[in-house]
């Protein structure tokens, strides 16, 4: 009877033991996918950003895309807090009202539309840094323009910065 007591539990000791292995590794699986999309969303992101920084510097409206986001929302929303996943949100909700600019850019006066794409632009910067933070490592996030031209660099740099201006461009109102 005691080797039979001393079997059963061995056998819930193993048993509990491979249901935390498994559950471990389960946990580590679903964040490294959330991770993923998470990078997905980045770059999306980042090529949203450069659009709506050309439409506040030049006047020119480009599409914006929201597929990565649509698609990969469900990982972002059980991996991310929830202030991060506010800030994430929000950049991608203001790509209703860059849509109305876009439709009425003329008809608004130039303040109002700089505003406008300024606070877009924030909101995207935000978005951008705190994912940038939680998907990449220290050395990715070194190496994330090493392939980018001089011309490419200077463009995501300074669409990078609040209140941006070129020298010798700007089609959006003086600061």
């Amino acid at each position: 009877m005691q080797q039979f007591l001393i079997g059963i539990s061995g056998a819930i000791v193993g048993v509990i033991g491979w249901l935390l292995v498994g559950l471990f590794i389960q946990r580590r699986a679903h964040d490294r996918q959330a991770r993923d999309a998470g990078r997905a969303v980045y770059f999306e992101l980042g090529a949203n950003l450069l659009a709506i920084f050309s439409a506040s510097e030049y006047g020119l409206f480009g599409p914006l895309s929201r597929t990565s986001y649509d698609a990969l929302l469900p990982e972002l929303a059980t991996w991310l807090p929830a202030d991060e996943l506010q800030a994430l949100a929000l950049a991608y909700l203001g790509q209703g009202a860059y849509g109305q600019l876009a439709e009425s850019a003329e008809e608004l006066p130039p303040e109002m539309r700089a505003q406008s794409l300024e606070a877009i632009l924030g909101a995207h910067r935000t978005a951008l840094g705190l994912l940038r933070d939680r998907v990449f490592t220290a050395e990715e996030v070194a190496s994330l323009g090493r392939y980018a031209s001089p011309e490419e660099a200077q463009l995501l740099e300074e669409a990078s910065k609040p209140k941006h201006r070129l020298r010798g461009h700007g089609h959006a109102a003086a600061k």
